[in-house]
């Protein structure tokens, strides 16, 4: 009876230490790339990724030719935005990039947030201790 109660004095340990251990996971993506495909492919990505970790925070930087998949004249994903915006996904537009490629800013999707510089969000972000993907290939 002694040792049932030592293993399942041990058992609960265990279980109260993974649990206090979990990591909470926060993750910036770099979108740099026009290529739909890579768009596509990012949307399975993410759907994947918060799947496998539900409480990650995560965002995905758009900026350069990364922007065509936040413009919603152009976009192949507009539902895969919102769907994953739905999951907390949080898509953020380059300002700078608006300015160089003379985008029109009322055709970026509603789901997006909009940062001044992309690339210095991403260095604010590892900064704070975010781990960096590029998306892409």
């Amino acid at each position: 009876m002694k040792q049932l109660l030592v293993l399942f004095a041990f058992l609960l340990a265990s279980v109260s230490f993974a649990q206090d251990n979990a990591r909470h996971h926060r993750i910036v993506m770099q979108l740099t790339s026009g290529d739909t495909l890579v768009h596509k492919g990012l949307m399975k990505q993410l759907r994947n990724m918060k799947e496998a970790a539900p409480t990650m925070q995560l965002e995905v930087v758009c900026h350069g030719p990364g922007m065509d998949m936040l413009m919603s004249d152009r976009s192949v994903v507009l539902s895969g935005l919102e769907g994953a915006a739905s999951m907390g996904i949080v898509f953020l537009a380059c300002e700078n990039t608006i300015k160089e490629r003379k985008l029109d800013r009322s055709l970026i999707v509603p789901q997006a947030g909009f940062v001044k510089a992309g690339i210095i969000h991403i260095v604010e972000r590892q900064e704070q201790g975010w781990s960096y993907i590029k998306a892409g290939f």
